[in-house]
């Protein structure tokens, strides 16, 4: 193997192993051929990158081939692929062009890394975000060659396994980002053990203390729950055994993601979360008779064994999930009381579910017939030529079609169609043909008349009516699901953007006249922003076409009217301010903000450099971070807030570390909801509680009994998280009491 004069010998001898671990992993996939040109792409890419470190301090060749690697032995891709690879930064790293590529290894090869490589500075719209210019760009050559994806996906994967020496900033940036479009993207594809494996990480580097208080946990159990596995399978392996099945068990931990997860969206502790574990059971099919009756027969054994939970038996196999997943899931009633679930597979249904449904797809030769990836790259295709999206809508549009909970429904005819689930009539309508969605008034489900609103349910059969003089209507936008519809509607309003644009400015300036403020550029600026749009241009077309109503000026744009004592006592009590991303205007800094440094936030009454998301309400000591908007003011938004997670998506580069320093004086709003057993004095025993602790003052406390179970609504105003936590624990040991929960958003 040829090495570099301009690496060490320690540095040669770690580029050989890792080399040597990319060719391990090929088998009869790969060609002698193959391999050939794959030793000429690993030793033309270890001469371009040739002296270059990555921030790690090792030689920068060794992420192209671990990247490969991945892309070999996790994914299951072919010689093309794993020298795309190992070459996907020498066109935007190096000297060398794409031409160089091209040339040397082919246009297959070239095409694949001018999809997987970034664009310049130069090229990028100034108004649009770089990281949605960017995914726009790798999205089109993925419409046309899947490879792209996948290959991005191993890079991103290896950027995230090696994340740990990146500046804290980067590290939020990448994880959000990685949360946000990678990890829904993985799961699209098929991609579970990589899905699983970015979530956890970006868990891990974006909230450190949670992760690691769920690990602790895990491991804490793991005796227990070995103990469980072997006690539940036994009895299990004996009836396959009898019946002469070529099987496999074993047991799958819930992943620490959607062990947090499950936490956030049900409000339950980590010993609430009852299917933590579930058991595989893969088996080698016989011949003579279909998968899906063989996988029944052993759900059939099981329930004879374990009782099951009626709503939870989940059949892949007849309706394979859009990303080509299929198997047989069934929560039964284990040993000690415990939920388990169970699935069940075949050697092939295992193989799709663990390497991808688009590892075996069109690019290996085989023609397949059209399969629910194809009509959803054909989804792509369509969105990326509308000329009117910019990136960033792009990018929304895009998130939502990377739904993952699905419905099925029916067409007059009998036709299945997959929709996400919480799709409506009118969302339907688009899914079948434009024209249907443009004129459509209603529909007819089982006899019965529904309107354009209605939200589907699976099985349903969907009869469209639709009018001649119907048309589109923005308040569609309202309650439809779908990209592709909503991408529809908007396509219909901005047919002549022109006027629209006209149309707009002319709004603006005459409420603007209104109040007697001239259109300036610092005034478009405030408006942009609180509207989280790009440019003047965006703004006049939204409010022109109808999607903005501007009725709310005044307090967009406050002045500095108010006098500073009245100030103080609105800001020592977290009110007065209406909306978290202009809160700025109050008093605009002079002082620029240094990206790099974690940002401190000091409780000054005459604070102006930074403010609270009224999204997500963070109060002192809550895990927070901070984005830096374009008036170079810093809005404090809650690490886990998925608003934050969109901004670092799409803005990366604005994003800053923050920590709160000691806080004292102020205080803030918080609304906290209990549940429990209602009895004679339960809620003089709260207030009284409250009123004794003299850091704690309430605002509106609201009691609603029902059939002896009580709710209760409190808007406190706290220092901070320790004296909420501390206010949380005294009122849990009252008589009656069940749970206990922190409400983020808060309407005042």
């Amino acid at each position: 193997m040829e090495m570099n004069k301009l690496q060490t010998k320690a540095e040669q001898r770690l580029i050989a192993d890792y080399y040597e671990n990319l060719t391990n992993t090929f088998d009869q996939r790969i060609t002698d051929e193959g391999r050939e040109r794959i030793q000429k792409a690993f030793e033309f890419a270890n001469s371009a990158h040739a002296g270059v470190k990555r921030k790690s301090g090792e030689p920068y060749i060794i992420h192209p081939i671990a990247v490969a690697q991945i892309v070999s032995g996790e994914i299951g891709l072919g010689a093309t692929s794993i020298i795309a690879a190992i070459l996907h930064d020498v066109v935007e790293d190096t000297d060398y062009s794409l031409d160089d590529i091209q040339n040397l290894f082919g246009e297959k090869v070239a095409k694949v890394v001018d999809g997987l490589t970034k664009l310049s500075d130069e090229i990028t719209a100034q108004h649009d975000s770089k990281q949605a210019t960017n995914f726009r760009k790798m999205l089109m050559t993925l419409s046309d060659d899947v490879r792209v994806i996948l290959i991005k996906l191993a890079d991103r994967l290896h950027n995230m396994r090696t994340l740990d020496s990146m500046p804290a900033a980067k590290q939020l940036k990448i994880a959000a980002e990685t949360l946000y479009i990678f990890a829904p993207l993985a799961h699209r594809l098929g991609l579970y053990s990589i899905k699983t494996e970015l979530e956890d990480l970006s868990l891990k580097y974006k909230q450190p203390e949670t992760f690691d208080q769920i690990v602790l946990r895990l491991s804490n159990q793991r005796e227990r729950r070995e103990y469980l596995v072997n006690e539940f399978v036994k009895p299990i392996q004996t009836q396959l055994k009898s019946e002469d099945i070529n099987f496999s068990i074993s047991g799958r931990l819930k992943s620490i993601y959607s062990i947090w997860n499950k936490m956030q969206t049900k409000g339950v502790s980590f010993d609430e979360v009852y299917d933590l574990l579930a058991i595989r059971i893969v088996f080698k099919p016989k011949s003579n008779v279909s998968e899906k009756r063989q996988c029944f027969d052993i759900l059939s054994l099981i329930t004879d064994i374990y009782k099951p939970k009626p709503d939870r038996i989940r059949d892949w196999i007849t309706i394979p999930k859009a990303n080509g997943y299929e198997a047989l899931h069934v929560t039964v009633m284990g040993p000690q009381g415990k939920w388990v679930e169970v699935q069940i597979r075949t050697e092939r249904m295992d193989e799709i579910a663990e390497r991808g449904f688009a590892a075996h797809y069109k690019y290996k030769g085989v023609q397949s017939p059209e399969t629910e990836l194809d009509k959803w790259l054909e989804k792509i295709r369509e969105m990326l030529q509308n000329p009117e999206s910019d990136a960033m809508e792009f990018l929304d549009e895009f998130k939502m079609n990377l739904f993952s909970s699905e419905i099925v429904v029916f067409t007059p005819k009998g036709d299945m169609i997959n929709l996400p689930k919480g799709a409506t009539v009118i969302d339907f309508a688009y899914e079948i043909h434009t024209d249907l969605g443009n004129r459509c008034i209603g529909a007819k489900i089982n006899h019965k008349l529904v309107p354009v609103s209605y939200v589907l349910q699976s099985g349903d059969q969907v009869e469209i009516l639709t009018s001649k003089t119907q048309k589109p209507d923005l308040e569609w936008l309202q309650f439809m699901v779908t990209a592709k519809a909503k991408s529809k509607v908007k396509q219909a309003f901005k047919l002549d953007k022109k006027r629209h644009l006209e149309k707009g400015r002319e709004i603006i300036e005459e409420k603007l006249r209104q109040y007697k403020i001239k259109p300036s550029s610092d005034t478009l600026k405030k408006l942009t922003s609180h509207y989280s749009l790009s440019n003047k241009d965006q703004l006049y077309a939204h409010v022109g076409m109808g999607f903005i109503q501007i009725d709310d000026l005044e307090s967009i744009l406050k002045t500095r009217r108010e006098n500073k004592l009245a100030k103080y006592w609105k800001l020592s009590f977290g009110m007065g301010r209406k909306n978290s991303e202009t809160e700025h205007e109050l008093n605009l800094p002079t002082k620029s903000i240094n990206k790099k440094n974690t940002f401190l936030l000091k409780e000054d009454p005459d604070e102006s450099t930074y403010s609270l998301a009224k999204c997500c309400q963070p109060i002192p000591g809550d895990d927070v971070l901070g984005y830096l908007n374009s008036a170079n003011h810093v809005i404090i938004h809650k690490r886990n807030c998925p608003e934050a997670n969109k901004l670092m998506s799409q803005h990366g580069d604005r994003i800053i570390t923050a920590e709160w320093t000691n806080f004292k004086k102020r205080s803030y709003l918080t609304h906290i909801k209990i549940n429990g057993f209602d009895r004679v004095g339960i809620v003089n025993e709260v207030t009284n509680i409250i009123s004794k602790l003299s850091n704690i003052n309430m605002r509106t406390v609201m009691f609603d009994t029902h059939d002896g179970i009580f709710e209760g609504d409190l808007y406190i105003y706290i220092h901070n998280l320790e004296d909420l936590n501390k206010l949380i624990s005294r009122l849990m040991k009252i008589k009656g009491i069940d749970t206990i929960e922190r409400i983020e958003k808060i309407d005042n």
